[in-house]
Order: C-alpha cells, then structure tokens, then sequence
C-alpha cells in the first residue's frame, strides 16, 4: 500500500457516521475499527470525531483531513495503476471511476460491451465522493479516470469543464427510509408528502430538476423544499435519520441499505450518462459508443 491504511478506515467510518457499519463494510470487528481510529487520532495527536445522537460526526481537524485524504487515496490508486499501465503501454486501457453515488449501468449489458470492444481492458478505479474530489477528477477526466457515470446537463458540464454522452432520462423518484410511513407505498402521489421536508439539491445544479422545484413551489407549496449542496452519503445519512425524503434516481437505489427508492406520479426526468473529457482518447470513445448501442438495443 502506498498509503496508511488508518486512512481508509477513517473515510469509511467518515462516510458512514458509524464504526459498526465500518465493520461491515469492512469484513472486521467494531472494536477493531475503533482501535485504529485510536490510533491515527494518537499519531496524529488530534480529535477527528465527536458523538453525537446521530452517531459520529466530523470534527474541524477531521473535515480537513477528510477532504485531503480523499484526494490522497484517490491519486495514490491512480499512481500505481499509471505504474502497472506502464509495463504494457500499447495495451488500450478505459479506467471507470466508481463510488457509491455513481453505480455504473454495466451489469446487464456487459457481454454486449465486452463483444464490442474485445481488445480494451478495463479497469474500476474507486474514488471519494467530496465535493472537491468530484470537482478536481471531472476537470481532470482522462488522466486518473477516463469516464464515470452521472447525471448532468449543458450547465453542469460547462461549470465542470468536462463532456457527457447521454444515457438516459431517468425519472426524478423520492428516497425514504425503510421505517417512513411512505416505504409501504409502490408509488407516490404529491400529496403524500405534503408538510414533509422534501431534500432538494440547491437551485443551479440541474436545469430538470430546478423545473421540478418551480413547479412544486408554485402548484404544491403544503411541500416543505430543504435545500442541501451535494449529493454523498451524508445527505443518505441525514434523510434515513430524520425521516425526511430525498430527490433521487432509480440507479441510486442500492446507495444506502436503510433507504427505498419510489417512483412519483409526476413527469420530471434528468439526463444521466457517462462524463469523459472534452478530447477523449480514441479507447474511451469506443467504450462510449458501445455502451451507448447496448443500452439501446435493450431498450
């Protein structure tokens, strides 16, 4: 590892705001997580967590180091895939970025990819979903990571300095936790969640999604809009624990494992595809055009 491992421990336990969870995620114990948040924080000679009712929270030290450590492991990864990449530079490689937020639509069409571009390896390069570590690998497509899957719009690219092929309109659905009152329904009307906080992203994300906002503030206003500025965990964290719901997509579904995602009784959608850079290279276009041929032939 080029990296301490302590380090990729602390994001998880960050992300998820539980040492117990961690452990899951992890395949170890709950004291043994604890053990070696113990340990960074004694190195490191700093206070990284707090309790709170809501589980763990971020210190200020913790936030720092969180948002650099993202980075850190993000680069370190890239580095050593350059490294491996290296040994074999006539081999046409395609590294797709992961991360919760942004399941790949390959599953199902993988064999017709496969068929499609026999002589490209690919490879899933894991990355942390901040605010500033999504900034920096979408302006910076085609050199750590060539393409990663999400949703955007002629506004979010230009602001991004990044290019997009479209997938898909995938409906705007609502995510709830598995305890709301909502989670037993198979679709939502609007007025099943009048005088409930509705978790928005802030107007200027998305063209189709700010249509949406309009329209509800105007046609529904019994609909309580909560703003918030960035789709990660956090914000998962924040709808299963205080019962509000959350605009979402149907590829987010597995996401977080407390949470349902409902389709509503409205007909807003948003763009979703693959971002790559403005000048991909050749490989990556090839990847681009078949997911794009499969996708529709299976439509």
């Amino acid at each position: 590892m080029m990296y301490n491992t302590q380090l990729e421990t602390f994001l998880k336990v960050a992300e998820s705001g539980s040492f117990s969870k961690t452990a899951e995620l992890l395949y170890i114990t709950p004291p043994a997580v604890t053990k070696q948040i113990n340990l960074l924080e004694e190195d490191l000679g700093l206070t990284l967590f707090v309790r709170t009712h809501r589980g763990l929270k971020l210190t200020p030290a913790g936030q720092s180091l969180y948002k650099d450590t993202s980075y850190l492991i993000t680069y370190c990864a890239a580095s050593l895939e350059r490294a491996r990449n290296a040994t074999s530079p006539a081999e046409k490689t395609v590294r797709i970025g992961v991360s919760p937020m942004t399941p790949q639509p390959l599953v199902d069409v993988w064999p017709e990819i496969q068929r499609r571009c026999p002589d490209i390896r690919f490879q899933m390069i894991p990355f942390s979903n901040t605010p500033a570590n999504a900034k920096n690998i979408l302006k910076n497509l085609g050199q750590n990571i060539d393409v990663l899957g999400g949703i955007f719009d002629d506004t979010f690219l230009k602001q991004r300095q990044c290019a997009g092929t479209r997938l898909s309109m995938e409906p705007l659905c609502c995510a709830v936790s598995l305890y709301h009152p909502l989670a037993s329904k198979k679709i939502l009307e609007i007025e099943d969640i009048y005088g409930r906080d509705l978790l928005m992203m802030q107007r200027g994300w998305n063209t189709d999604m700010d249509g949406l906002r309009d329209y509800l503030t105007l046609e529904h206003p019994q609909v309580h809009i909560v703003d918030f500025d960035f789709y990660d965990m956090e914000v998962f964290n924040r709808c299963e624990s205080d019962k509000s719901v959350l605009i979402g997509i149907r590829a987010w579904k597995n996401v977080h494992p407390m949470m349902k995602m409902l389709d509503v009784n409205w007909d807003y959608k948003v763009p979703y595809g693959l971002l790559h850079a403005e000048k991909p290279a050749p490989a990556v276009m090839q990847f681009v055009k078949a997911m794009k041929t499969a996708l529709n032939a299976t439509q």
